[in-house]
């Protein structure tokens, strides 16, 4: 056997959200940033992310992460996250999982029983704090970047759905945030292919009708992600969702084109979206606990710590704690004969092929 690549990976999941966590055969990536490194993999080695996340090493409710040197002086260390079609700047379940598999394989030395760090991420700077119990990360909470929101009670028309009402906010990526009630949906697994199919058609039709650009950063733009929101019939939870993550580009005149897995976590970076979607409506005080339910009935815990602004928007400093756990080491390597370098995706289940 001739191997032309090997990459070494921690897998996990946090609250049942994958996240795996490649921690070598990758030395570093060009850019004076964690976001112009972002940038480097995005346009010159997407290779990696359609090897690590494509079949056959992947599927579509993938997601992976890379560790990286930090660029800054007060980071411990630095990860570029990857989905099916997109790199976002930030990304709450698989912070939760870098930092559990940075701790756990002790890449970073723990510190007793709450280990404080610094992560650089493409968003920006993320401070941490992991407990830990017999050498075990048993909760993580960071708090995120700046949440804001930059639509309220937006109306959107929907090819097939009509007039829909949407919140559109950022919490590390843009979310259009709409009420699932308004379609017949409780939020439950059983639902899951209607869930992604709205999600999608919403998604599609906010991002044509509703412009965003991070003030900071305008290179992060558009919706590129869609949250249903409803309540929850569990004690002590305060709201339920489901976020669909695009596996494809949506093809109004292919309905089988409209595909997305759920992230199966209560999704960090989403309930950041929706805690400043809830301030700014006077529904969300600082200092409050909002127990956020994926769609497994597991939760994240988010508190909104501070006010602050962005550009013109109004913000919030989100909190989420939550926990991951270990579930794989693996070697994946790329035979210098395999037809698939890059991996593939077929329309059974990827809604195309290439």
């Amino acid at each position: 056997m001739r191997l032309t690549r090997m990459i070494s990976a921690v897998d996990a999941h946090a609250c049942g959200e994958p996240g795996r966590v490649i921690v070598g055969g990758v030395l570093d990536v060009p850019g004076k940033s964690m976001f112009e490194k972002m940038v480097y993999l995005q346009k010159h080695a997407d290779d990696l992310r359609k090897l690590m996340l494509r079949e056959p090493r992947g599927y579509p409710a993938s997601n992976c992460n890379l560790i990286l040197p930090p660029t800054r002086p007060d980071a411990d260390a630095g990860f570029v996250i990857m989905e099916q079609v997109e790199y976002p700047p930030m990304s709450g379940t698989n912070t939760i999982c870098v930092v559990t598999v940075l701790l756990e394989t002790g890449m970073i030395a723990a510190k007793g029983r709450a280990t404080k760090l610094k992560l650089e991420t493409p968003a920006g700077l993320v401070e941490v704090e992991a407990e830990m119990e017999n050498g075990k990360v048993t909760r993580v909470t960071f708090q995120n970047v700046p949440a804001f929101a930059t639509h309220l009670d937006a109306r959107v028309e929907v090819p097939k759905l009509g007039t829909v009402n949407v919140d559109v906010a950022y919490g590390g990526m843009f979310y259009v945030i709409a009420e699932a009630e308004a379609f017949g949906l409780r939020l439950t697994p059983d639902e899951g292919r209607d869930i992604v199919r709205i999600g999608e058609m919403i998604k599609a039709a906010a991002r044509e009708q509703l412009a965003v650009a991070h003030p900071e950063n305008p290179q992060i733009a558009g919706i590129t992600i869609a949250q249903l929101s409803g309540p929850s019939t569990t004690a002590g939870v305060s709201r339920r969702n489901a976020v669909i993550v695009s596996t494809g580009e949506l093809d109004w005149n292919r309905p089988e084109s409209w595909t997305g897995a759920l992230d199966r976590s209560p999704c960090g970076t989403g309930t950041c979206a929706k805690m400043a979607t809830l301030h700014a409506k006077g529904k969300l005080a600082l200092n409050h606990d909002f127990v956020h339910e994926g769609i497994l009935g597991t939760t994240f815990t988010g508190k909104l710590v501070a006010e602050t602004r962005v550009g013109k928007y109004g913000a919030v400093v989100p909190t989420i704690s939550g926990r991951a756990w270990i579930t794989g080491f693996s070697q994946y390597v790329v035979d210098a004969d395999d037809p698939f370098p890059a991996g593939f995706t077929v329309g059974d289940i990827w809604g195309k092929s290439s």
